[in-house]
């Protein structure tokens, strides 16, 4: 197993290879625009709860969410800047945009990868961080198993391109500490509607 602290510099490649990529961007955004971006998107974004059936029986999801599409009518005005400010730097066309706010540190999400059907081939997933610091496990699905644990930090960007969904699950696991509440961005590029 391996623990990254990855802080500081500008692009770190943590796995490039023929099952994926992933890159990590840790000081993106700078730290006054992240705590503001934080602070706008926590107060007014219309955040939902949920409960899906896990382990046979019915549970709360273990965080709020929201989503948009770009071209939503609803989309906050912040994060049409976000989508543009990503799709920028990273030269993808992203058309969607998930929200997840993990309120303390018995929120999580577990370990999955992105459905295939429902992306662009060929198109990254890219998250942007913001409030407190979480661990995102990133695990090999096949041995063998490389394990990384990446500390995301507020205002960092991580990029995970379309082959890594084939060959990793990634999960934002509960902590024993304490922790302040995070908000992670999903930036992607979906197929058209039809």
């Amino acid at each position: 197993m391996t623990q990254l602290n990855l802080f500081g510099g500008d692009r770190q490649t943590l796995i490039n290879d023929v099952s994926g990529k992933f890159v990590l961007m840790p000081d993106w955004l700078d730290p006054t625009t992240a705590t503001q971006w934080f602070d706008t998107l926590r107060a007014e974004i219309p955040w939902y709860g949920g409960r899906r059936v896990m382990y046979e029986r019915e549970v709360d999801v273990p965080r709020l969410r929201a989503h948009f599409a770009a071209d939503d009518a609803a989309l906050h005005p912040l994060l049409h800047e976000a989508i543009d400010r990503v799709a920028r730097a990273i030269g993808a066309p992203f058309n969607s945009v998930g929200l997840n706010l993990y309120r303390d540190r018995h929120d999580s999400v577990a370990p999955h990868n992105d459905k295939l059907a429902d992306l662009v081939r060929g198109q990254p997933i890219v998250l942007l961080s913001l409030g407190d610091t979480r661990s995102m496990t990133i695990r090999a699905k096949r041995p063998p198993r490389r394990v990384l644990h990446v500390e995301l930090a507020a205002g960092s960007l991580l990029l995970m391109d379309w082959t890594s969904q084939l060959h990793y699950d990634h999960s934002i696991p509960k902590q024993r500490e304490a922790v302040g509440p995070r908000i992670s961005i999903a930036f992607r590029v979906r197929p058209p509607r039809q």
